[in-house]
């Protein structure tokens, strides 16, 4: 037999299967279905299932993407709503979809158009900015199939206290153009940028190193397609307009030189109402709580300021806020949001009001009601002023023993109200009516006085705070010396400035769901759905 016989018998073999197994086939009986045709069967369905599946989401996305190139005039329905003019920010939130967005005028007039914060209804990590027509799967498909594009955000947060960088890892589905966190970088430089007031080539350096953490964390080849964003808070605010301007320009030059995406105002001093604006954005989208009717009120405690931001319930109260006031709209409801950053009400700044009481501008040595007696010299530096701190010597005669030394807790209360009273303008009075969201400062007291456990964070109540407050005070604690003065300070605000009643519960966060409570979160998101840029690249 010749080797091209060999050949075609050998193919004849392999191709036909036997006669007794075409009839138990046919007759759909025995072994011969089940170990011959069958698995091939199944796997050929199976690929054509697959083939089925990834066809539908490219006939989507290109139908999707296809709407995105090609849209002509906007519609009418989805132009900003502006609310009356004032001196804030005017916010507004167009139904559009299932999205919500936000818009926020800037605080003095820009080339770029207005802010647009495309954000989500409800936060899943793994589906948050996927739209409700397409199942979390398909969404999830997509992804690891190409449909969406990874998209980075770097937000310098230059507080008082400390400089943060917040870098932020997105997923823009080619689907619906929405946004989805995967992931985020989290670091921190001490002290705050505000403390290089005289040495603003230190400063930048400061913040050099937190961007080069950011370029670490970002690929090289999305550097330049990546918004590098500082913002300053109350640490700037408080230092004259030229030095602060001087700190400022050292940080362009820096980011001039860093090859990502710097616009012209990417470097500035925000202002309170955005500070506030973005962090109860960021609270309550993590929350999953922006499409309902009962959204968290957002307590943020920095060094120089507080930001307290919520929507009141009775749309008859909105006159008493006045100015404060921002109209929201979404899902076609007018929401009204009272937002108010209380400059001087941080907790570096109460403490500095409260310590130099009865002092000349210029003393540095000084004594407080609020500090215990045994604290003696304690260095303690505010506005690059180095103070030496030392507990009180009349409060030490009256309510201390050889043994026990202790704080006069009324006198230290009576003190702190004086001061704090005063700055609590508007009276946020209907904030009682809210679920509390605090952060910040806020929590790291409680957690470093034991007020709630370190790893499960959670909740605690106003009196809790005040409880707590006099227990460190009739302590001598040479560890925390100004804790005693922290926590009177914080209950005082909470209970007789903004006031909470005692009972009031009061949730602390740091982290949900693994991303920090931070304003850079919002902002991100303004920057990356605003420009256009970004949105549309």
């Amino acid at each position: 037999m010749t080797t091209t016989d060999l050949r075609k018998r050998k193919l004849a073999t392999d191709d036909k299967p036997a006669a007794g197994n075409r009839r138990k086939g046919s007759s759909g009986s025995g072994s011969g279905v089940t170990g011959g045709r069958g698995p091939s069967g199944l796997k050929l369905s199976f690929l054509c299932l697959v083939v089925s599946v990834v066809l539908l989401l490219f006939v989507f996305g290109v139908y999707h993407l296809y709407k995105i190139k090609h849209k002509s005039e906007p519609d009418p329905s989805h132009q900003p709503i502006l609310t009356k003019p004032s001196t804030f920010h005017p916010v507004s939130m167009p139904y559009h979809h299932d999205s919500l967005h936000v818009n926020v005028m800037p605080s003095k007039p820009k080339p770029t158009p207005e802010h647009s914060l495309h954000v989500d209804n409800e936060y899943d990590p793994t589906t948050a900015g996927i739209s409700e027509n397409a199942s979390p799967y398909l969404a999830r498909l997509a992804t690891k199939l190409g449909y969406s594009k990874v998209q980075y955000a770097a937000i310098i947060d230059a507080g008082s206290t400390g400089s943060r960088v917040l870098a932020y890892k997105f997923n823009r589905s080619f689907l619906d153009n929405k946004l989805v966190l995967y992931e985020e970088l989290f670091k921190e430089r001490k002290p705050g940028l505000s403390s290089f007031a005289d040495n603003p080539s230190e400063g930048a350096h400061s913040i050099k190193l937190l961007l080069d953490e950011a370029r670490a964390f970002i690929p090289k080849e999305h550097w330049s397609s990546t918004p590098l964003v500082l913002k300053a808070t109350a640490g700037l605010r408080l230092l004259p307009a030229s030095k602060a301007e001087n700190l400022l320009n050292a940080v362009r030059d820096l980011f001039a030189k860093s090859e990502f995406s710097v616009d012209m105002d990417a470097v500035e001093i925000m202002d309170g109402t955005d500070e506030g604006i973005f962090s109860w954005f960021t609270v309550n989208f993590l929350l999953g709580r922006l499409s309902k009717t009962n959204q968290a009120a957002a307590l943020d405690l920095g060094g120089g300021s507080t930001q307290v931001t919520f929507s009141p319930t009775d749309p008859d109260q909105v006159p008493v806020y006045d100015k404060f006031m921002h109209e929201v709209v979404t899902s076609s409801k007018k929401i009204n949001v009272f937002t108010h950053s209380y400059l001087g009400l941080g907790l570096m700044a109460a403490r500095h009001a409260v310590f130099t009481h009865g002092y000349g501008k210029d003393d540095t040595i000084i004594e407080s009601a609020c500090v215990n007696p045994i604290i003696a010299n304690r260095t303690w530096t505010y506005g690059n002023v180095q103070y030496k701190v030392s507990g009180k010597g009349e409060a030490a005669d009256i309510k201390s023993s050889a043994e026990q030394p202790v704080v006069d807790f009324e006198a230290c209360l009576e003190l702190v109200k004086s001061k704090v009273m005063p700055l609590v303008k508007p009276k946020p009075f209907t904030l009682k009516q809210h679920t509390v969201a605090a952060f910040s400062y806020y929590f790291e007291r409680a957690i470093e006085s034991g007020l709630v456990d370190p790893l499960a964070g959670g909740e605690t109540t106003v009196e809790a705070y005040r409880k707590k407050a006099q227990e460190i005070c009739a302590i001598p604690n040479d560890e925390q010396p100004f804790m005693c003065f922290d926590l009177t300070f914080i209950s005082t605000l909470l209970r007789e400035g903004f006031g909470l009643n005692e009972g009031k519960k009061i949730k602390l966060y740091k982290k949900i769901d693994g991303h920090e409570i931070s304003w850079a979160l919002g902002c991100a998101y303004n920057v990356l759905t605003s420009d256009e840029k970004f949105n549309n690249s």
